[in-house]
């Protein structure tokens, strides 16, 4: 839903269409909206092919979420950097940094750029499914060296190689209040991990390094194992 004016939101297009003719709601059904900034009941007053107007009936509650992340993860192969995009948004990361790490698969960076407009309607459609107020910023593809420049009160470096554990490394920084304030930054590696020469890089740029156990986990599945733990922690 882009805008709500006057107490009305109009959805067009596909996701309109998905509403008629695959769901085929009908006038009067009330349903959760958002404009991306605040959440709303509203029921619908006009629903036709591919157009579907909702009259606002009230405000809802919109919990800021505990912490704000910013997931920077190495390019992977895009079906699975997808899946990534799609369980980050359901755990509630803020934005999305896709990085060219040294072991990035040739060709991702570049490719990347084709593929913006998909990963957006990605994260939109694991908001819906999640019942997100917000929509992720998901950011163009960006150079390693650029991606330790991500500002953040807290910053996190992924590596299986004698770091301690992330929740270790966490528990002793988290607030007591102010939920939402904190701003935290973690970065996954590609697949054959990081080289020496990013390693450091990363800890001259004073990012903390942190692992998720002995285990060698897909970079998708450090993301999501990552992110659960720093949502849990802060929350």
């Amino acid at each position: 839903m882009d805008a709500v004016r006057s107490g009305v939101a109009e959805l067009r297009g596909d996701e309109a269409r998905h509403l008629t003719r695959v769901l085929r709601v009908e006038v009067g059904q009330q349903f959760e909206i958002s404009d991306n900034q605040s959440a709303f009941l509203a029921e619908i007053s006009e629903a036709r092919g591919e157009r579907v107007v909702f009259r606002v009936i009230e405000a809802l509650d919109a919990p800021a979420p505990p912490v704000r992340i910013a997931l920077c993860a190495a390019l992977i192969k895009f079906d699975r950097f997808e899946w990534m995009i799609e369980k980050a948004t359901e755990l509630g990361v803020e934005r999305i940094i896709p990085v060219e790490a040294a072991r990035s698969e040739r060709g991702l960076f570049e490719a990347s750029r084709k593929r913006s407009e998909r990963w957006v309607r990605i994260a939109r459609e694991s908001s819906q499914q999640s019942r997100r107020v917000r929509i992720p910023e998901i950011l163009p593809a960006i150079p390693f060296e650029k991606s330790l420049a991500e500002e953040a009160d807290h910053r996190y470096f992924l590596d299986e190689d004698t770091a301690p554990p992330l929740l270790r490394v966490v528990l002793p920084v988290v607030p007591v209040e102010r939920p939402g304030a904190n701003r935290i930054a973690v970065l996954i590696g590609p697949e054959g991990g990081w080289t020496s020469a990013e390693r450091q890089l990363a800890i001259s740029a004073r990012w903390q390094p942190a692992s998720l156990g002995p285990q060698v986990l897909r970079a998708e599945t450090a993301a999501s194992a990552a992110i659960a733990i720093l949502v849990n922690a802060w929350g």
